[in-house]
């Protein structure tokens, strides 16, 4: 196997090097060893024990994977030209190690189920890894909820300032939202846990193998039901890569929001040293990097999920070439995504919160508003009327400059008892409703928030 391919038989001319440059993958497909390696060791497995092969065979196969696995994990395999993905390299070197016996090892099995079982094996691992990262970026948002204490903000609708909102509260928002990625993320691992091996290039093969064997030894949940579908399955890819993407998108919000918090004009919080860039012009800069390119990230991965998408889109059954474009892309989400949730964990984790500033932001006389249009409807006014008095109200203020406040005190549906309202950290004491962003809802938000995480704990393998 040292200077042919696989297809040699077919042709007589060897493959031009423009097709090669063009076709091959082991630029990127050789993170898939060792999924590839176990899957193989499986089939070696397998072969041995329904006798399409001598056990003496399957054992000099097995015992040949495993020196190649040594190999790789010494970081000692040596790659030769010919290598056009990793699933070749690693047949030939059995093969060179193994010799006859080698050249057995791929009874029975076709690249295309090869390749899928190895994608399939490597993304169960991945996506898993991806959710444990995940939770520890809602247990440090989690924790910093709790150092947060009775410390209020202001909360935002349209980039403008709207209520006074718990910070725990706000920082648990975040939370929240992670929960569903791992839910989700989780949710595609237990979907793609299918066994493809045993399909063959489509249609299965007229040899005794056991696919369910192969199945059970590479704990998989499940084995395929059609070997069409097996083979040009690229739905978890696709469903992977959305779980990833909305991961991607919810550090893109989190991140802008950090953006803006350390800036000057909001003052909310500061990064530490660690976790912050400087300007090569500038002296006085404190870049928050990391927030920026969550944020910037997002539009990469965003294209990783719709790129995939477009090559599924009119692909005819069953394997086509095309489905090597599943691997960069997904490869890439999964980089860019556990980058960031570790780089943002750890930013978030040291940061310092301003929490004097927040409140003074929150303290602001019009976020009140609300409060006490709602004042009024709890004494039998229609909501619509007094939305219109209280607007009246504001409306007169920001004329007259004259503090709200007094406004309020001095009107005669209103007056002192309104204007009580007004008092630092009044406003978001009220917020009392199932899920609010007040003191009162705070504590049975987190324990419920404690129950989920514990679920996804249980979950996560």
């Amino acid at each position: 196997m040292n200077d042919k391919h696989l297809w040699h038989g077919r042709f007589s001319e060897a493959p031009a090097d423009s097709l090669m440059a063009y076709t091959a993958s082991i630029g990127f497909d050789v993170r898939l060893w060792r999924d590839d390696l176990a899957g193989s060791i499986a089939h070696a497995q397998m072969l041995g024990a329904c006798g399409v092969l001598p056990v003496v065979d399957s054992e000099a196969i097995v015992a040949a994977l495993q020196q190649v696995t040594a190999e790789f994990t010494a970081e000692t395999f040596v790659f030769v030209p010919s290598d056009e993905d990793i699933h070749t390299a690693i047949e030939r070197r059995v093969t060179e190690i193994a010799g006859a016996a080698g050249a057995k090892l791929h009874t029975g099995r076709s690249r295309n189920d090869q390749v899928a079982t190895a994608l399939r094996l490597f993304t169960k691992r991945e996506l898993a890894d991806t959710a444990l990262r995940v939770f520890a970026l809602i247990d440090v948002l989690d924790r910093r909820a709790d150092d947060a204490g009775d410390a209020y903000l202001p909360g935002y609708t349209h980039m403008q300032r709207a209520q006074p909102v718990l910070l725990s509260h706000h920082l648990r928002a975040h939370a929240w939202a992670l929960t569903r990625d791992i839910d989700r993320l989780l949710g595609a691992r237990t979907r793609l846990d299918v066994s493809p091996l045993g399909a063959g290039a489509l249609a299965g093969t007229s040899l005794p193998i056991d696919a369910r064997d192969t199945q059970q030894r590479l704990g998989f949940a499940d084995v395929f039901a059609n070997s069409l579908d097996a083979v040009s399955d690229r739905d978890f890819v696709a469903e992977g890569l959305f779980a990833l993407t909305l991961v991607g998108v919810h550090l893109s919000r989190l991140g802008e929001e950090w953006v803006l918090w350390t800036s000057e004009e909001f003052g909310f919080a500061t990064l530490s040293d660690r976790h912050a860039t400087g300007s090569s012009m500038l002296p006085q800069k404190k870049n928050a990097d990391i927030a920026e390119l969550a944020r910037g990230k997002a539009g990469r991965i965003i294209g990783n999920l719709t790129g995939v998408l477009a090559t599924l889109k009119g692909l005819p059954l069953a394997y086509n070439r095309d489905l090597q474009e599943d691997k960069e892309p997904l490869f890439d989400s999964l980089d860019q995504v556990n980058r960031g949730l570790s780089a943002m964990t750890e930013m978030i984790a040291a940061a310092t919160l301003h929490t004097a500033t927040m409140q003074r932001a929150a303290d602001a006389p019009a976020l009140v508003a609300t409060d006490v249009a709602e004042w009024l409807v709890a004494r039998g006014m229609p909501f619509r009327t007094a939305h219109a008095k209280v607007g009246e109200l504001v409306s007169r203020s920001l004329s007259s400059g004259t503090p709200l406040v007094d406004l309020v005190r001095a009107d005669g549906a209103l007056g002192a008892d309104a204007a009580v309202l007004f008092a630092p950290g009044a406003a978001v004491q009220r917020r009392s409703s199932h899920g609010a962003a007040g003191p009162l809802a705070a504590a049975a938000q987190r324990d419920e928030l404690h129950r989920v995480m514990a679920l996804l704990q249980s979950r996560l393998p």
